[in-house]
């Protein structure tokens, strides 16, 4: 149907204007009722291609459309009317004119005026054509003489030319050119949005702040091009790792920031920040060159860390200042106390500095047991530091800080002196494995440091295990090579130690020249739990490292339910604390002085995670009554707290950790004023070597809960928020206990 057959109909009732009219005007002029001339001026607009005249009726049906539509659409216009509208255009959530939020469908149903609205057309030129046109809609809803709906009659153009310039403009704004990511503008403005949305609805947010590790090192060796080579393989592997989790940007240089919505579990936040860390730890082919970086995560969650984004991206940053001063390659999660923690490592890194001027380090020698006959055959070298004032310190504490200032390399190089002079002294079938950090492993010094270790202790090379982790090799692959050369050459032996936590381990065995692998710990841990499948993978190491031609150790094996699986799995060494923790060396020296040094393996019947000595004030909430008490140990699925009297096993009780921490558990030990209880849900790592839920409640839940004021978070809180009524609490059922010295 053509223009003049659709609106004829429309123009009939002007058809009445007074015969005279005009009659004075130029002859080539067209009057109002003359219908003939004024269906043809509208066919001739159609064919000029300045728009296309279209219709609807009341139920959103096209019933009208320009036959010149078809230029663009690549569809005749028979194939499309009858359709609904919705089925052939939708707005694009992309328009960079923002004019509307509200969906096309939501405009039509308003059934109001609309101007110059964008939409897309939604079929495409064809199934095999994925060229997309944008029109331009404005349209008049047209009402009958009783106020009745009757459709809409408008106009539409082809505006993708120009529209496209606007998408590219647009994307140029808030993309990055490099990598294709939003850029700092967008996610800022992207995460405004959201950090509104999410607050005042009571949802979680999550801010990951991320760093490369050693990025300057890849442009100054490598070049430019190669470092922003990298970046772009960077950003493939974010969005292979984050997929529609969240949002992903480079915010400048080598700084990106991931943005998860409704992400508030600490567990999966940790999992997804390892997963990615490891992910940007493997080579990344360059060039014919072969580039090894790091990275460093930190994490901020509103509404806990942050109700707005400046408060969020604060707490972030400071996470991942925390993280790549903790030793890099790592993730924290943002807690109040950071700053402090700062400071306190400031002040650790010079008294460590002090202690190793001072040859007031230690170290300690865990036995490797031959499975078959319980014979040592030989020894981990670890080191140890009694602090005068702190006590012993975690080397899970020390040696990250080393490494922040490189004092590591003299660290190490302590260590091997002395671990080749004390097993100088050992028989000759004894081993001595001595751990190197990858910055140790790279500095240019580090095989003559070995060569001296050795001729100045008269040991045997081949007595000298270096255990090396993933890390190394994310050096410079020339300079890795031409270590590993050089330590061949010596004699030593060398092994990969952590093997199975990395994601390219098998390409390590293939270019590296290593002697034994070390199954890491982690494995063994869950090796008992059926519904995991760390047996399996401990059976296949056992297998690759026999089809390899290296040994391989079992390192962590507590109890005897593991010692008989990995025994299973067709494990030879073992090396954990059901044979024997780290020794000092007089003891080491007393027992190989008794002739063999055989150990009978001795521990508990069943695996149970490992526990933590603490010593602080918590919360136990029994029922309405919150009392006070002391945490003693914590391990991820239970602990033991002091501070209570009477409490029968099996009671439910909820441990306040700090911070909207709410632990459910049950009581399955109970002497006096100490309870051990087991958790309903284990914790996770809060990435600095503690422990953590993997939720936190609202400080305004927990208000709105009833919970006593002292309970809760520092904060300010709504009076009419806290329900408080004494009259209907019942009576404490146990006896609170004051602890000497909480």
């Amino acid at each position: 149907m053509g223009a003049k057959g659709f609106f004829r109909s429309l123009t009939e009732r002007s058809q009445s204007a007074a015969p005279d009219a005009g009659a004075d005007l130029p002859k080539n002029v067209i009057l109002p009722g003359d219908t003939a001339a004024r269906l043809g001026l509208l066919e001739d607009f159609e064919k000029a291609g300045f728009g296309w005249l279209w219709a609807s009726d009341p139920e959103g049906r096209l019933i009208y459309i320009s036959e010149s539509s078809a230029q663009s659409t690549g569809r005749e216009p028979v194939e499309m009317l009858g359709k609904h509208l919705t089925e052939l255009f939708e707005t694009d959530p992309d328009n960079p004119d923002e004019r509307s939020e509200r969906p096309f469908k939501f405009q039509l149903s308003a059934r109001s005026r609309i101007v110059d609205l964008v939409v897309r057309f939604a079929l495409g030129k064809s199934k095999h054509e994925a060229k997309q046109t944008w029109w331009s809609f404005s349209a008049q809803p047209i009402l009958d003489g009783s106020g009745s709906f009757k459709g809409y009659r408008g106009l539409a153009k082809d505006i993708t030319a120009e529209y496209e310039r606007k998408l590219m403009d647009s994307r140029l704004a808030e993309f990055d050119s490099l990598t294709g990511l939003a850029n700092r503008h967008r996610m800022s403005k992207r995460l405004d949005q959201l950090v509104t949305a999410h607050v005042s609805t009571q949802r979680s947010l999550a801010v990951m702040m991320l760093d490369l590790d050693r990025f300057k090192q890849v442009n100054d060796t490598l070049g430019h091009q190669a470092g922003d080579e990298l970046l772009k393989q960077v950003a493939d592997r974010l969005h292979h790792v984050v997929l529609d989790r969240g949002e992903i940007g480079r915010l400048g240089g080598d700084e990106f920031q991931i943005i998860l919505p409704d992400m508030d579990d600490r567990g999966a936040l940790g999992e997804l920040a390892d997963k990615i860390i490891q992910m940007l730890s493997q080579p990344y082919p360059i060039g014919g060159e072969r580039a090894t970086i790091g990275a460093s995560v930190g994490i901020a969650i509103a509404p806990y860390d942050g109700i707005d984004r400046e408060d969020l991206v604060h707490s972030a940053d400071l996470a991942l200042y925390v993280s790549k001063n903790s030793g890099r390659g790592q993730f924290r999660f943002y807690t109040a106390d950071l700053k402090d923690r700062a400071e306190e490592r400031r002040i650790l890194m010079e008294d460590l500095r002090e202690a190793l001027a001072k040859d007031a380090l230690d170290l300690h020698y865990q036995p490797v047991v031959r499975l078959e006959d319980n014979m040592v055959i030989g020894f981990e070298a670890l080191m140890r530091w009694e602090h005068p004032e702190r006590g012993s310190v975690s080397p899970a504490l020390f040696i990250p800080i080393a490494e922040e200032s490189n004092l590591i390399i003299e660290l190490g190089k302590w260590a091997l002196h002395r671990a080749c002079r004390d097993a100088a002294q050992m028989p000759k079938s004894i081993t001595i494995s001595v751990n190197v950090s990858a910055l140790q492993f790279t500095d240019p010094q580090f095989p003559e440091t070995v060569s001296d270790a050795i001729t100045l202790s008269g040991l045997d090379p081949e007595r000298l295990e270096l255990e090396l982790t993933e890390s190394v090799f994310m050096g410079d692959s020339e300079t890795v090579d031409l270590t590993f050369k050089a330590l061949k050459e010596l004699g030593v032996k060398l092994a990969l130690d952590d093997f199975g936590t990395g994601y390219s381990s098998l390409s390590y065995l293939r270019s590296a020249p290593f002697d034994k692998l070390k199954v890491d710990k982690s494995f063994v841990d869950t090796c008992t739990q059926k519904d995991l499948n760390s047996a399996k993978i401990i059976a296949a190491i056992i297998g690759l490292s026999n089809a390899l031609g290296m040994s391989v150790v079992v390192e962590g094996v507590a109890a005897f339910d593991q010692l008989e699986v990995v025994k299973d799995m067709g494990a030879r060494f073992i090396q954990g604390w059901i044979y024997s923790k780290a020794l000092e060396i007089d003891r080491v020296n007393e027992r190989l002085a008794s002739g063999e040094f055989r150990i009978e393996p001795d521990g508990p019947d069943h695996y149970r995670s490992d526990r933590r000595t603490v010593f602080r004030r918590i919360g136990i909430i029994h029922e309405d009554h919150r009392y006070a008490g002391v945490l003693r140990d914590i391990s991820r699925t239970g602990a033991r707290v002091e501070g209570l009297l009477g409490v029968p096993i099996g009671t439910q009780i909820v441990l306040d950790l700090g911070s909207g921490q709410l632990a459910v558990c049950t009581v399955s030990r109970s002497r006096e004023a100490m309870i051990g209880v087991e958790f309903e849900t284990p914790l996770v790592s809060d990435g600095a070597g503690g422990l953590c839920t993997r939720h936190r409640i609202s400080p305004y839940a927990l208000a709105a809960a009833g919970m006593p004021l002292e309970a809760l978070p520092a904060g300010n809180y709504s009076m009419q928020l806290i329900k408080r009524d004494e009259a209907s609490r019942s009576k404490p059922q146990f006896v609170e206990v004051k602890t000497p010295g909480a």
